[in-house]
């Protein structure tokens, strides 16, 4: 608003001018704002139809490993070839806290995220990448939370879960005391909706995220 003004484009409203997606509150990352009302509509229209490649990088407890036969047990989760969990469930606002969203297998909205293990920490954490097909409100978290391998810092969805002092030392206070969920929304991929150009964004990952990630990683080789 500050760069552009007036300029932005007007389909959100004045509250949310120019906004086509949302990203979770304390989650960082890019989003896609448009300048004009065409632009705007163009783009709704390849989230709507799930073409926009959104791609974030977590912290997750435990690593979701393709190989875990626990996951197998999972309702909702099946594997594709290069140990990508798929998750697949529908989402919906929880009956009891609306701040929540909880999974369902009836009703609410399909929902479908892709889970990949970029790097282990030990047993106890890992780095993954996620891919969403559809972006329901909170879907990574959720999904994450679903199959047990909750996001670090996430106050709503991570539970009590603590790494073990024992084990990793010095990261599992830094990570007790992380103060949001360790997600960020690293890339973004769309088709121009004037110009029919292919374009493609990637953030890294802020500093808190990375040095949580190194303190792991220390961690994680004295523990092995």
């Amino acid at each position: 608003m500050h760069q552009f003004g007036s300029a932005l484009s007007g389909v959100g409203g004045e509250k949310r001018p120019g906004i086509v997606h949302r990203i979770d509150k304390d989650t960082s990352g890019l989003l896609v704002v448009a300048k004009s009302d065409a632009a705007h509509h163009g783009l709704a229209a390849q989230f709507e139809a799930h073409t926009v490649d959104r791609v974030y990088q977590a912290l997750c407890f435990g690593v979701p490993d393709a190989a875990d036969p626990r996951l197998r047990g999972v309702r909702g989760v099946s594997f594709e070839p290069g140990g990508v969990v798929k998750i697949t469930t529908q989402l919906a606002r929880h009956k009891t806290d609306r701040q929540r969203q909880a999974v369902l297998f009836q009703g609410g909205r399909h929902a479908v995220t892709r889970v990949q293990v970029a790097e282990r920490f030990g047993d106890h954490a890992a780095q993954i990448t996620c891919r969403l097909e559809t972006g329901r409100t909170h879907q990574i978290r959720v999904h994450l939370a679903h199959v047990g391998h909750g996001l670090i810092g996430d106050q709503t969805y991570g539970g009590r879960r603590k790494l073990s002092a024992k084990a990793m030392g010095a990261a599992a206070e830094a990570a007790a005391a992380f103060p949001r969920q360790a997600l960020h929304a690293g890339r973004l991929g769309f088709v121009h909706p004037v110009t029919e150009e292919a374009l493609e964004f990637e953030m890294p990952m802020p500093g808190d995220m990375v040095t949580l990630r190194d303190a792991l990683r220390d961690a994680g080789r004295r523990s092995e």
